[in-house]
C-alpha cells in the first residue's frame, strides 16, 4: 500500500489519502481520467481490473467511487472524484480505460444525474428517456405529482448523445444515430426464450451477420439499492436471493459477511462450514441449469430434462433445511438461520456418489455431440484481455483463461482449508465457457466431499443486538457466485440503515460484452453465444 501511495503522489501531489479496508485516494475531477490512465499503464501497478463504479449522492456533491483491482499482483486501490454542481453534474469517463466502465456509467447518469465527457453513448440504460428527476439522489420526490411517471408510449432513442472536450476546455454536444438509415434492424427480445428473461437487444444485420448489437435492459428494475436505504440491516438480506436467483446463497453471503466484517463480528465455525456447502450446492444448482437451458437453446430436448433431474436433488436438499427451494432466506448476520436438517449429510453424499455418472451421460448425449461443437467451437471468441477489459469474470472470464475465482484470489469461508483446482481454459470461446462449468461442478463436488463428514459441532449463529448498526465507514466484500464476482459496497454513517447500498453484479459486465463477442457473427451463433455467458436479467436489472 506503500508504494501505491508513493507512486499516486508523485504523479498527483494533490490527491488526498486515507486508510481503510484499501487506500482510499480523493481526486480532482479535472484529474480523474489522467490518474487512472497512469495506474492503468504503470507496470509497477497495472491496475487493469475496474471491479466497481458506484454512484455516490454525499448530499452536499454528486460524485463516484471506484474500486480498481490488479489482476497482477492482486493488490487494490479505491477512488473517489465528487462534483459541487449538483444542476449540470459533469465528470470525465473512464471508459476509454476499463470498456465496462461504458454501461456502469449509463447507470450513474441514470440514477444520479451524472454526465460523463467523452463518454460515446449517454443515454438512458435503465430509464425511459423521458424519465423526470434522478431517483437514487437523496432529494428525489416519488410523488407522482412532482416527478410524474411516464405512461405514453415511447419509441427508442435514435440519437446518442456525447460529451465532448474541444481543445479551448468548452463541453460540446454532440449527437449521431444509434444505427445507421440503412441497418436492417430485429430485435431479439424483451420476450424471446433465449434472452433468458425480459432483455432486449436491438439488432442491426447484413444479411445474417451481426453488424452491431444495442442493449435495453431495465424491464423489470425494482430499484432494490433505493429500498435498501430505508431498510434496516437484517431486512436487506432478503432481496439479495432476489437479484440472481439462480445464486441466492452466494447473494447473501457476501451481504452478510460485508456487515460482519464491518462490525468485527466473528462468525461460528459450524455456521462458516454449512455456508460454505450451501454455496458450493447452490453453485452445483445453477450449473446444472445452465446445461439444461444452454441445451435447449441449441435443441436439445433431452438433456434438458437430465440438468433438471438432478437439480431436484439439489432443491430437495435446500428444502428440508431452509423450507424453500429458490429464495432460501437462509444466511443471516452472524451465522445461519437454522441448523441443517438430520437428513441433509447423507442426502449430499448420495448426491456426490450419484453425480459422476451423470456427468458421463451429460458429455455422451451433448458435449460430444458433432451438432453442439459445431455451434459452439470457436464462436463468440473473448479474449484474456477483453474479458479483463469488459470484467467479465467467473466461468466465462476463467474460459478465456483468466484465473479470476474470488476464492482462490481472496479466500472466505472455508475455501481456504479445501483443496480444488480453478478450471482454466484458454480457447475463449462457447465451447470453453461451456466445459469450465462442466468441469466445476467436479470441482464442487469435491469440496463437498471434503466438508460434509468434517462440520464442526457448536453454535450455528452468534448473538448480535436487537438493533444492528454499521460503524461509520465505506466497506465491500466479493464471493464467487455461479456466474462471477459478486459484490457489495456498503457506506455507512453509524446508522441502522444504509446510506448506500450497492450490488457489483457479474451479469452487468456480462451482457455488456455481449456486442463486442457477437459483432461479425451469425445471428444464430448470438443465441449461443447468450447462452454460454449463463446471465441472469433480475441481476442485471436489480
Amino acid at each position: 500500500m506503500g508504494n501505491i501511495q508513493e507512486k499516486i503522489g508523485a504523479f498527483l501531489p494533490e490527491a488526498i489519502f486515507e486508510e481503510g479496508q484499501y487506500l482510499t485516494v480523493s481526486v480532482p475531477a479535472d484529474k480523474v481520467n489522467a490518474l487512472c490512465r497512469f495506474l492503468h499503464d504503470d507496470k509497477d501497478l497495472q491496475f487493469d481490473n475496474l471491479v466497481s463504479l458506484i454512484g455516490m449522492d454525499w448530499g452536499e456533491t454528486l460524485g463516484v467511487v471506484y474500486y480498481l483491482n490488479s489482476t497482477k499482483y492482486n493488490h487494490w486501490v479505491i477512488l473517489k472524484v465528487e462534483t459541487s454542481d449538483k444542476e449540470n453534474p459533469l465528470l470525465y469517463t473512464v471508459s476509454d480505460i476499463w470498456k465496462n466502465a461504458e454501461l456502469n456509467e449509463r447507470e450513474v447518469y441514470d440514477f444520479f444525474g451524472i454526465r460523463f465527457i467523452n463518454h460515446p453513448d449517454m443515454r438512458h440504460l435503465f430509464l425511459r428517456e423521458d424519465w423526470v428527476g434522478y431517483p437514487f439522489r437523496k432529494d428525489y420526490d416519488a410523488n407522482p405529482e412532482i416527478n410524474p411517471i411516464p405512461t405514453e408510449n415511447e419509441s427508442c432513442s435514435v440519437d446518442t448523445v456525447s460529451l465532448r472536450e474541444d481543445a479551448e476546455g468548452r463541453i460540446i454536444e454532440e449527437k449521431r444515430k444509434v444505427f445507421q438509415d440503412n441497418d436492417y434492424i430485429v430485435n431479439i427480445g424483451p420476450q424471446h426464450p433465449a434472452t433468458h428473461g425480459v432483455l432486449r437487444f436491438q439488432t442491426a444485420l447484413d444479411g445474417e451477420t451481426i453488424k452491431k448489437i444495442d442493449v435495453h435492459c431495465g424491464y423489470i428494475h425494482r430499484g432494490i439499492e433505493k429500498m435498501w436505504e430505508s431498510m434496516t440491516y437484517p431486512q436487506t438480506l432478503h432481496l439479495t436471493d432476489r437479484l440472481d436467483y439462480l445464486s441466492a446463497h452466494n447473494n447473501r453471503h457476501a451481504l452478510c459477511m460485508c456487515i460482519e466484517e464491518a462490525m468485527q463480528l466473528e462468525v461460528p465455525q459450524r455456521a462458516i462450514y454449512i455456508r460454505t456447502m450451501m454455496d458450493e450446492l447452490m453453485r452445483l444448482s445453477s450449473h446444472l441449469l445452465f446445461f439444461a437451458t444452454m441445451c435447449m437453446d441449441l435443441g436439445a430436448l433431452t438433456a434438458f430434462f437430465y440438468g433438471f433431474r438432478e437439480r431436484e436433488k439439489i432443491l430437495d436438499i435446500f428444502e428440508d433445511t431452509c423450507g424453500a427451494r429458490m429464495t432460501m432466506n437462509y444466511n443471516v448476520i452472524g451465522g445461519v438461520i437454522a441448523d441443517i436438517h438430520p437428513d441433509f449429510q447423507r442426502k449430499v453424499k448420495e448426491f456426490i456418489k450419484e453425480m459422476p455418472a451423470r456427468l458421463k451421460e451429460y458429455h455422451e448425449v451433448f458435449s460430444g455431440n458433432v451438432i453442439a461443437q459445431n455451434r459452439l467451437k470457436g464462436v463468440g471468441f473473448l479474449s484474456r484481455e477483453d474479458a479483463i477489459n469488459y470484467g467479465v469474470t467467473g466461468p466465462s472470464g476463467r474460459g478465456s483463461g483468466w484465473a479470476c475465482d474470488v476464492r482462490k484470489r481472496s479466500p472466505y469461508a472455508a475455501y481456504d482449508k479445501v483443496q480444488f483446482d480453478e478450471v482454466l481454459y484458454n480457447e475463449g470461446d462457447s465451447y470453453a465457457r461451456y466445459m469450465v462449468r462442466m468441469k466445476e461442478i467436479e470441482q464442487s463436488l469435491h469440496i463437498l466431499e471434503q466438508l460434509v463428514d468434517n462440520i464442526p459441532e457448536g453454535d450455528y449463529l452468534a448473538k448480535t443486538k436487537p438493533i444492528i448498526k454499521v460503524p461509520e465507514g465505506r466497506y465491500f466484500k466479493e464471493v464467487e457466485a455461479a456466474r462471477g464476482a459478486f459484490g457489495i459496497y456498503l457506506e455507512s454513517r453509524g446508522d441502522k440503515f444504509p446510506y448506500r447500498l450497492k450490488v457489483n453484479s457479474p451479469g452487468f459486465n456480462l451482457v455488456g460484452a455481449v456486442d463486442h463477442m457477437t459483432r461479425g457473427s451469425k445471428i444464430a451463433d448470438l443465441i449461443a453465444i447468450g447462452g454460454s455467458l449463463d446471465y441472469v436479467v433480475p441481476d442485471i436489472d436489480r
